[in-house]
């Protein structure tokens, strides 16, 4: 796969972090990439300070660093801020990093050379996977502990995953046929500069609310056709009138679900409900918010992926923006081009070294943010669900799912499962991003916390696949008291591949297997688009 810097897709970024897949660089990128590096190299050989080239970092930079020392300045950037804790984090977001930091790289604006960036790239194509703690990132300066963690490796420091074996990077360089990297002036923080690291975590949370939330929507149809609800709220006219894209396009996918059940049918046969309660009646309206947020944060998300975020930025006069968003003129060879806000690096070096903030990751920390809120949503009405199909009187099913109520508890303490987790949901899902911490001795004041914001989401998701997987469980016992009538053909697709893990339940034994089962079945993506369903109304529901 041809990664093109800028231009990078979700549904590359999917490819990429799930499947080994070979990247190498568009040749385009390489003009910009020895332009930028050129200038860096010849800001380190002049006579005025440059943050980032021959300073301190942070509250240091007006610390004046020798030229004989600009090496080492980068080499003890990298193990200094190499201070991260906790687990490792999971391969597909490293991947995920690694594509990402070496994309933005070769955007042409951080002054890095090419041999740099061709090694992260190398680390990727070769499976070496850098082994970085998950916490110690707070979202602005970049994600600096990470990053760092990710690099040490480029220079033969810190460890990796190589070969299925956790070991010195050292030992993997050797037997990956590859040379330490000695850093040049700026490169050490170019590399840990960035929100690379806050961004793959909420891309790959993402990706997992995207199987989620498909699993959820049919989850929602099947326990509709067990409670025997009404198709009248599902009325395209309905959903038109009010223009919200997100509900217009969930109430079709209902609609495409359910179209041909037997069972709807015999709704219409002389059932005397007036209302279906809230977690059936306004399952498009709730669902709905849902995925318009879901693709607010996806543009945001693949906008962050292609951005440039480290600091200071170098604008070449050569660099012709190939791969900048914005058409920008460049400067006349070997003149100043118009000075930005900011730090400017001084000199006739035929560009600007401009010191800003596009470190601080609080797109990332708001988005996160609004997946928190999505995912707990969508476990919310899900386990309502579940509450009213072990609840006869509004289910009109038997009390718990079970045919010998009394007897058998049937579905009773299931259901307390998915309350505990909808509940603890609620918690994680207060905004990380309204939290701050100022750092680095008050010079780093506001902080985004998007690392924190975006790795919570694992969590979340996890006790959402299970509320899934419990109410289509409970749908599906649910059904079994309306044979022989059949759902559509789509749900009954769906019940058996449930059935295929759990048999009906008609005298009670332990579901957790069960829950189990169906919870990988959600969280695999078998249950929506990349599964056993495909019909042309859920494709609406697709990010890209």
């Amino acid at each position: 796969m041809i990664i093109t810097p800028g231009h990078i897709t979700l549904a590359q970024m999917r490819q990429l972090h799930t499947t080994p897949t070979q990247v190498a660089l568009d040749p385009a990128a390489l003009p910009g990439i020895t332009a930028s590096a050129a200038l860096v190299h010849r800001a380190a050989q002049g006579g005025d300070a440059v943050y980032g080239v021959n300073t301190g970092f942070g509250k240091l930079a007006n610390q004046r660093i020798a030229q004989a020392d600009l090496e080492t300045l980068q080499l003890n950037l990298l193990r200094s801020h190499a201070v991260g804790v906790g687990e490792p984090m999971d391969e597909p977001v490293v991947r995920l990093i690694l594509l990402t930091k070496a994309a933005s790289l070769a955007r042409g604006y951080s002054g890095i050379r090419q041999l740099v960036i061709d090694r992260l790239f190398a680390f990727y194509n070769l499976g070496i996977t850098p082994v970085i703690p998950c916490q110690g990132s707070v979202g602005a300066s970049g994600d600096l502990a990470p990053l760092a963690h990710l690099c040490l490796p480029l220079i033969g420091e810190g460890e990796v995953f190589y070969q299925d074996t956790r070991m010195p990077a050292a030992q993997a360089l050797q037997l990956a046929g590859l040379e330490a990297i000695r850093l040049s002036a700026k490169e050490g923080l170019a590399l840990i500069n960035g929100t690379q690291v806050s961004t793959a975590l909420a891309i790959h949370a993402l990706l997992a609310t995207e199987r989620l939330f498909e699993a959820a929507v049919i989850a929602g149809a099947v326990t509709l056709d067990a409670a025997r609800g009404s198709d009248g709220p599902f009325d395209a006219r309905i959903h038109d009138v009010r223009g919200q894209p997100g509900q217009i396009d969930c109430a079709a996918a209902y609609r495409g679900l359910t179209a041909g059940s037997e069972i709807r049918k015999s709704h219409l046969e002389g059932d005397d409900r007036v209302q279906d309660p809230y977690c059936l009646r306004c399952q498009p309206q709730v669902m709905g918010a849902c995925l318009d947020q879901m693709r607010y944060a996806t543009q945001v998300l693949v906008r962050e992926a292609n951005a440039v975020t480290d600091n200071p930025l170098v604008f070449a006069s050569t660099n012709a923006r190939i791969f900048s968003s914005d058409t920008v003129e460049p400067a006349l060879p070997g003149h100043w081009s118009r000075p930005l806000e900011g730090e400017v690096a001084k000199g006739h070096l035929g560009g600007e070294l401009v010191s800003g903030g596009n470190f601080h990751a609080e797109p990332v920390a708001l988005v996160a943010d609004a997946l928190a809120v999505v995912i707990a949503e969508i476990g919310a009405i899900s386990e309502r669900r579940v509450a009213m199909l072990v609840d006869t009187v509004t289910s009109r099913l038997p009390a718990f799912l079970t045919p010998e109520p009394g007897l058998n508890s049937g579905f009773m303490i299931v259901h307390v499962t998915a309350a505990s987790l909808a509940s603890e949901n609620k918690s994680l899902a207060h905004p990380a991003s309204v939290d701050s911490l100022p750092t680095s001795a008050n010079q780093e004041d506001h902080v985004s916390m998007a690392t924190f914001a975006a790795r919570r989401l694992q969590s979340m998701l996890r006790n959402t696949e299970y509320i899934v997987a419990i109410e289509l469980l409970s749908a599906a016992q649910g059904i079994e008291f309306l044979r022989p009538l059949k759902s559509s053909a789509v749900l009954e697709g769906i019940l058996q591949l449930v059935r295929s893990v759990s048999p009906a339940m008609m005298v009670d034994r332990s579901l957790a297997p069960d829950m189990e089962a169906v919870r990988d079945l959600v969280a695999g993506g078998r249950i929506g688009l990349a599964g056993e369903v495909r019909i042309g109304e859920l494709n609406a529901l697709h990010l890209g």
